[in-house]
C-alpha cells in the first residue's frame, strides 16, 4: 500500500499537479486540472475559436447542427410574447431561431431573448450578428457576459423558457448551472438544453470515434488553425454524463420531466432534455 501511494504521488508529481494540495479538481477534456483554472481555460478555447465558430460548426456536423437547432426550436415551440433566456448563447444562432420562430409563426414582435455567455469574444460575434437588424431596433435583443452557475443580473422566476445550446458541458458544475436554471423561471416555466451526447449504436459509436478523434482536430486545425482547441471540445463530449444521467440531474434540481426526459437526434450525437418548473 505504501508503495501504491508513493508512485500515485510521483504519477501527480509527473503530471504537474501538487500531490499535497487539496484544492478540487475536475476535467478539462480527459485532464484533470483545478477547478479555480477550468473557467479561464475553457474561456481561452472559445476566445481562440469565436470569430471561426460558426464556420466550423458547418464543416465539423457537414452542416447537421443546423436541423438540431430547427428541432430544438420546434421543440420549444414559444408562444407569442416569450421571454426567453439563452444562456452560453455565444454567437446567437439559438437566440435568432427563436426570434424568427416567434416572427414567422406568430408574427410576434414582443417576444425577447437576452443572451448570455461567459466568453466577451463570443458574444461580441453575437452582438455584430444582431447589429441593425429587425430584432435589434426593436429592442427583442440583448446580450451580456455572465456565468451560468451564477446568473447575479438575471432575478428570480423572471424567465418563460431558459435554453442551453452545446454549452453545459463545458461548465464546471453543470448541476449548479441547472439550479439556477430553476431559480430564474418563473413557474410553468421550460428548461432545455440541446448537447452532444451518447451515441446510442455500437457500430455507429466506432465510426463516430474515428470521426471525431481524427478529422475534427485536423479541421481545427485547417480552418481555424487551432487543433489542441478541437481536441478538448471532442474529449469534453465523452466527460459529460450521459443521457439518463444528466435527466436525472435535471430532475434532482426540480424539473419536471415527460417520459425519459430526452429526445436523441443522429443517434444520440446529440440529445434534447427537457424539463418544465412547476
Amino acid at each position: 500500500m505504501l508503495r501504491a501511494t508513493k508512485m500515485n504521488r510521483l504519477n501527480l508529481t509527473i503530471c504537474g499537479v501538487d500531490p499535497a494540495s487539496t484544492e478540487p479538481f475536475t476535467h478539462f477534456g480527459f485532464r484533470d486540472v483545478p477547478e479555480m483554472d477550468k473557467e479561464r481555460m475553457v474561456g481561452q478555447v472559445f476566445s481562440n475559436v469565436a470569430s471561426k465558430y460558426d464556420v466550423m460548426n458547418d464543416a465539423m456536423s457537414a452542416g447537421v447542427h443546423r436541423l438540431w437547432k430547427d428541432t430544438f426550436i420546434r421543440r420549444l415551440a414559444p408562444p407569442p410574447g416569450t421571454k426567453l433566456l439563452d444562456v452560453a448563447g455565444g454567437t446567437g444562432d439559438i437566440a435568432l431561431r427563436f426570434l424568427n420562430y416567434c416572427d414567422q409563426v406568430h408574427r410576434d414582435h414582443t417576444a425577447q431573448v437576452h443572451l448570455v455567455d461567459i466568453n466577451p469574444d463570443m458574444v461580441e460575434v453575437g452582438r455584430q450578428r444582431f447589429k441593425n437588424t429587425a430584432f435589434d431596433l426593436r429592442s427583442q435583443v440583448s446580450l451580456e457576459v455572465g456565468n451560468a452557475e451564477n446568473l447575479a443580473n438575471i432575478p428570480s422566476e423572471s424567465m418563460d423558457a431558459y435554453t442551453i445550446a452545446f454549452g453545459i458541458r463545458n461548465c464546471t458544475h453543470v448541476d449548479r448551472v441547472v439550479q439556477e436554471a430553476y431559480r430564474v423561471l418563473k413557474p410553468g416555466g421550460r428548461f432545455m438544453c440541446l448537447e452532444f451526447s451518447h451515441v446510442d449504436n455500437p457500430l455507429i459509436s466506432q465510426f463516430y470515434d474515428l470521426y471525431s478523434f481524427q478529422v475534427i482536430p485536423a479541421l481545427g486545425q485547417l480552418i481555424a488553425a487551432d487543433r489542441d482547441s478541437y481536441q478538448y471540445l471532442v474529449e469534453s463530449i465523452r466527460k459529460f454524463p450521459t443521457q439518463d444521467q444528466f435527466a436525472q440531474i435535471i430532475r434532482n434540481s426540480g424539473f419536471y420531466t415527460v417520459g425519459q426526459g430526452y429526445e436523441n437526434l443522429t443517434f444520440g450525437v446529440a440529445a434534447i432534455h427537457s424539463g418544465y418548473k412547476l
